[in-house]
């Protein structure tokens, strides 16, 4: 077997890990077993750049990551794994959000998406038996369904909910749509163009579908690039009893023909951030930046990023979301494992804490904690 080296990796992963989720339908890709995830087959390169945890006693809610066991691919990310990454920051609790995990075998179609729910309120009693300390994983979950089937998208909600009555909170469909198949693969997009529509949070059945949300006091993941930042405004605006949650600050693009233009991409992403966070019913999820799509590559360097790092490259996009939406209206989040191609989890925090040093307790305290509490109407731990 060939040694696998990090960018050998990603030139032959290709759709499947770019954005760390594989979609429906890009099940049957050739990826070989060898080319596993950096997170599992390269440690060694995280622990190269080494921190301790800054403000280790601050209450986190970390409302964003994800898990799966993908034994075909070698690919593992489960209880043991998130617990392992974040033991040095004080995380009280977590919310996941759905990756196409564990969908079930059998059954009608549409109501596949509920294994996923079912498998992760597993992971979550595991977790609140105390066995695996004093975090909580998953108070929250997040799961499919397909909003596209109209008024029949109402059995597939209330499976979900039955499947987690205590903590199914919401709905990601995702919209991160882009004009090549590369970057809808990014957007964690099944291959086909057909099945990516360009904007489908204007399609009409689509929205019927939403409409649904506000009937069960269901949230929505509002997961699109910044191209359609605009589209995701539209809908807030036409629904303003449902609750979105902006994902990963509107997946700024900085690779194929968007590489390189960075400040053209800042000032349009600035123009349309600030339309939405005049919407009241949306709140900003602070992270996702270190993803492939976003193209700063530290995922190609011979040592991970350190939180100065970071923070250098990342400080005007929190800054902006922080000044449009308030402290009130933020939640950091770690989108782990995805992130993790990138930087530990420990150096990741410890950014968003360096970011926030001088804002007060009680606006830290919001977008560390008690803005995720609040939105996801999570238990007090």
């Amino acid at each position: 077997m060939s040694k696998i080296t990090r960018r050998s990796f990603f030139q032959k992963a290709g759709a499947v890990t770019a954005s760390g989720i594989t979609s429906p339908g890009l099940a049957s890709t050739s990826l070989k077993a060898e080319t596993t995830p950096s997170w599992i087959t390269m440690p060694d390169w995280l622990d190269l750049t080494k921190e301790p945890a800054l403000e280790p006693e601050l209450p986190i809610i970390d409302p964003h990551h994800h898990l799966w066991d993908r034994s075909q691919l070698a690919d593992r990310y489960m209880l043991e794994e998130l617990i392992k990454d974040t033991q040095e920051h004080n995380i009280r609790q977590t919310v996941f959000v759905e990756c196409s995990a564990m969908y079930r075998a059998d059954g009608p179609e549409e109501l596949k998406v509920v294994g996923e729910t079912e498998f992760v309120q597993g992971v979550a009693a595991k977790s609140a038996s105390g066995g695996y300390g004093e975090i909580r994983v998953a108070t929250g979950i997040v799961g499919s369904a397909n909003l596209r089937l109209g008024d029949r998208v109402a059995a597939v909600l209330e499976a979900q909910i039955a499947a987690s009555p205590q903590r199914f909170r919401g709905i990601r469909h995702r919209a991160a749509w882009g004009d090549s198949t590369y970057l809808r693969s990014l957007g964690g997009w099944p291959s086909k163009p057909a099945d990516a529509p360009r904007r489908i949070l204007m399609d009409p059945e689509f929205r019927k579908g939403y409409a649904h949300l506000r009937t069960y006091g269901l949230t929505f993941e509002g997961w699109v690039f910044h191209t359609h930042i605009k589209d995701l405004t539209n809908l807030a605006k036409t629904f303003p009893d449902t609750t979105i949650i902006f994902n990963h600050l509107g997946g700024p693009i900085g690779v194929e023909s968007y590489a390189g233009r960075r400040k053209e991409v800042f000032a349009a992403w600035k123009l349309a951030v600030a339309e939405l966070a005049k919407c009241p019913n949306v709140v900003a999820k602070l992270g996702g930046l270190q993803m492939i799509v976003n193209g700063y590559n530290w995922h190609k360097r011979d040592r991970p990023p350190t939180s100065d790092q970071l923070l250098e490259t990342n400080r005007d996009w929190y800054n902006y979301a922080i000044d449009q939406f308030s402290p009130e209206r933020c939640m950091f989040e770690s989108n782990f494992p995805v992130d993790k191609l990138s930087c530990s989890y420990t150096v990741l925090w410890n950014q968003f804490k360096k970011l926030t040093k001088d804002f007060s307790k009680g606006e830290r305290e919001a977008m560390f904690h008690d803005t995720a509490m609040r939105v996801y109407r999570l238990p007090r731990v």
